[in-house]
């Protein structure tokens, strides 16, 4: 994993705060392919039992996927952010999940996306990203998700 100093918050690229954000860092980010990590913490909403709920992993996958997508809203040219931004999103469909094993608090999740397919229009956007979610070397979730994503006016 990289060290902290390297990586970017994900604040940077989605409206999500706790209790609701279910990623920690982005790892590594462009046009098309992102990389996040998230520790779990037994105070966690979606923590039941000692762990990590699926629908804990399929909000976390969503956070990151969308982090693609919200760079767009998010970031001006040349990396400078915009703090004058607000956007609502949310998943408009599940196309396939496959949950393989829970991973317990204490441990760190790292999940990675692809772009599949994005359709920009002048009032939203709609995209179709594929992700797998890791513990340490372990796959513990794959999933192929729709977002639709659009700035509050």
């Amino acid at each position: 994993m990289q060290s902290a100093e390297n990586n970017i918050e994900i604040q940077n690229y989605l409206p999500h705060r706790k209790p609701m954000l279910m990623v920690d860092w982005i790892l590594e980010i462009n046009n098309e392919e992102v990389k996040t990590v998230f520790k779990i913490k037994p105070d966690n909403i979606f923590v039941k039992n000692n762990f990590f709920a699926e629908v804990g992993l399929i909000e976390n996958a969503a956070q990151t996927c969308s982090s693609i997508v919200g760079q767009s809203f998010f970031l001006e040219g040349d990396y400078q952010e915009r703090s004058d931004v607000e956007v609502i999103g949310f998943i408009s469909g599940i196309k396939r999940v496959t949950v393989l094993e829970l991973p317990q608090v204490g441990s760190s999740i790292h999940t990675n996306a692809v772009l599949s397919s994005r359709f920009d229009t002048d009032e939203y956007i709609v995209c179709t990203m594929t992700c797998t979610t890791f513990c340490e070397e372990k796959k513990l979730f794959e999933a192929e998700i729709n977002l639709f994503i659009q700035e509050k006016r």
